[in-house]
């Protein structure tokens, strides 16, 4: 290729690179990524889209493959406990529990109403190849797999990097004025001394991935079922659907389970101990791929170190309980391409990139802990109830015994046992982790008030504007046409601010901050009743149901600014004196925001 310069480098094809990718092209960024790999994944891993990162997608006009390959909610919206699959035993293939998660069921309806697109669930090796596939048409020729950067040096001012084609061996000198590690944290991270703070070594785990047709025994609807052994708590396991097809279709799995010896990961080790896993001996299946992993607890201590920044398993690890991992990584690419579409752009200054880490690095930290902490309370409860694996063997057979006693006795124990186990909401139903996430300092002004109270399982969603919030959705009409709040934002339209029926001085105020700080401010009025005619650069929209009325906590003469990653910047309760003057110190805050930046929740 010869030296190349380019704004943006990438490092990492993986979802969380790939993503960033289509988002800096949807922002108008000039970039380059190279992943070290010759293709995307190979091995399912992350399966879960949630609700917030959908609707990034679709921000981003991806969401439209991804919900045609993905299963939809009514094929994975449950979580199941059983014992096994099938077997000839009383207790084999006998059925414990299950609850509705992550949107299905019961959930579906609230999910519904607190945004316009639902959770999906694609495995990563098929989301990826959308995903490549959108970034290079968005980018042609600048999405490099079979590359791998050897060495980079921060020379204050921009970013020299070594790339190889691993291929060809041939070494191109690649020049950037950042670069975005999303390789995992096997290169930048440590080449920069960033420490990964946390538990290294949570738990070790064997995964296999196989295709077997399971349609007689197979129950859909799952997102993951816990298979409980009633015999032999070294057969305990989770058994998970990975498509292509979904439901009793489904053609291809995975299954974690006891870690087994390393020289034993062969074909003639492992497909026995699937079938026994299963209670299926007779079972035909093949076997795909085999990996013993480590389970990790670990943020960087740093997601910024002059001119490269960390994002995704860069900068956090986890354990994929509550499905958090990948789709942080989405929100981290998310968060950080609208502020290197500005600072590339002249329009804000370099700090607007430490409000990355401000915003970001808290609410990975969270996401961390709750998965771990969901984690280790469901293996709690397992253990309480008498079904977990690590239970001495003898309470377990009188424990799964008396489960299964068609006695009053054995009724109480299936009432208490569903009981606790109902309390691992607060892994399967955070709604609230998943789109209630917020910041508390960074690239936005705050106004002193509270955030919304939040109950201990965070399985209820409460929406606001408050700033730093993701931007309640509500359903909105103009001429004919229905759109989401969501729909206003968006790179085309850099910042929207939101305005009500007697927001008229703060449109024109946001026209004349638009020219001052040569930054695209669209300005929607929303009324309560439906209006023809044109109003600035938007005819007015219709709160067709009193979503927005319902949500939006200021006046008719107050106004919510949005940003492009659909957070909430700043908001004014009612009208101002100077509305132009109080807009453009908000601007000031978020484009320039070197006194401001602090910590998040």
């Amino acid at each position: 290729m010869g030296a190349v310069e380019v704004p943006v480098l990438i490092v990492g094809g993986g979802g969380c690179g790939l993503a960033a990718s289509n988002f800096l092209s949807d922002h108008g960024v000039d970039h380059l990524l190279v992943e070290r790999h010759a293709d995307t994944a190979h091995v399912p891993k992350a399966h879960y889209l949630n609700q917030r990162t959908m609707e990034i997608f679709r921000q981003h006009g991806l969401d439209g493959p991804m919900v045609e390959q993905g299963a939809p909610l009514e094929l994975f919206g449950k979580l199941r406990w059983l014992t096994s699959l099938a077997g000839d035993r009383p207790m084999d293939g006998q059925h414990l529990h299950e609850m509705d998660a992550f949107g299905g069921g019961s959930l579906r309806a609230r999910y519904a109403a607190a945004g316009p697109v639902l959770p999906v669930k694609l495995p990563q090796v098929r989301l990826e190849p959308i995903l490549r596939r959108t970034a290079q048409e968005r980018n042609p020729g600048r999405i490099l797999f079979g590359h791998e950067m050897v060495a980079f040096t921060d020379e204050g001012d921009r970013v020299v990097a070594e790339i190889r084609d691993t291929a060809t061996g041939e070494s191109t000198t690649v020049t950037a004025r950042y670069l975005v590690g999303a390789d995992g944290g096997r290169t930048v991270g440590r080449a920069l001394g960033i420490e990964m703070e946390g538990v290294h070594g949570l738990l070790d785990v064997t995964t296999a991935y196989f295709s077997a047709d399971l349609s007689p025994w197979w129950q859909e609807g799952t997102l993951l079922t816990h298979l409980l052994n009633a015999y032999d708590p070294d057969l305990c396991s989770n058994l998970i659907e990975m498509g292509p097809s979904w439901g009793k279709a489904c053609e291809e799995w995975v299954l974690h389970f006891e870690p087994m010896d390393a020289d034993r990961l062969d074909e003639e080790s492992v497909v026995p101990r699937i079938r026994e896993l299963l209670g299926l001996p007779g079972l035909e299946l093949t076997l795909h791929h085999v990996t013993n992993w480590t389970v990790e607890a670990l943020v960087a201590e740093r997601y910024r170190k002059g001119r490269v920044l960390l994002a995704g398993d860069s900068a956090h690890r986890q354990p994929p309980t509550v499905g958090l991992g990948l789709n942080s990584g989405i929100q981290d690419a998310h968060n950080l391409a609208w502020k290197l579409a500005a600072v590339l752009g002249g329009r804000a200054h370099d700090s607007l990139l430490d409000t990355y880490e401000a915003e970001r690095r808290p609410v990975c930290r969270l996401n961390v802990d709750w998965a771990v902490s969901a984690a280790s309370h469901h293996q709690t409860v397992l253990g309480t109830v008498g079904l977990g694996p690590r239970v001495p063997q003898e309470r377990r057979q009188r424990m799964f015994a008396a489960y299964f006693d068609q006695s009053p006795l054995g009724e109480v124990v299936r009432a208490r046992t569903a009981e606790i186990l109902d309390t691992h909401r607060a892994g399967c139903q955070a709604h609230d982790f998943e789109i209630g996430f917020h910041y508390e300092q960074g690239a936005l002004v705050p106004d002193g008030s509270p955030p919304p109270a939040r109950v201990p399982m965070r399985d209820v969603y409460h929406p606001t504007t408050r700033p730093g919030h993701r931007l309640p959705h509500a359903w909105l009409e103009r001429d004919g046409e229905r759109l989401s709040t969501h729909d206003l934002t968006g790179s085309p339209a850099g910042f929207v601010l939101l305005t009500g029926d007697d927001g008229a001085a703060w449109a024109q105020a946001a026209a004349q901050v638009a020219e001052k700080f040569s930054v695209p401010i669209r300005t929607v009025r929303i009324t309560q009743h439906p209006q023809a005619g044109q109003d600035g650069q938007d005819g007015p929209f219709t709160d067709v149901d009193g979503g927005w009325e319902a949500v939006r906590e200021v006046r008719g003469d107050g106004a919510v600014l949005v940003r492009p990653d659909t957070h909430v910047a700043w908001r004014a309760m009612t009208a101002a004196a100077h509305p132009a003057d109080v807009l453009a110190n908000a601007f000031s805050r978020i484009l320039d925001p070197r006194a401001t930046t602090g910590s998040a929740s």
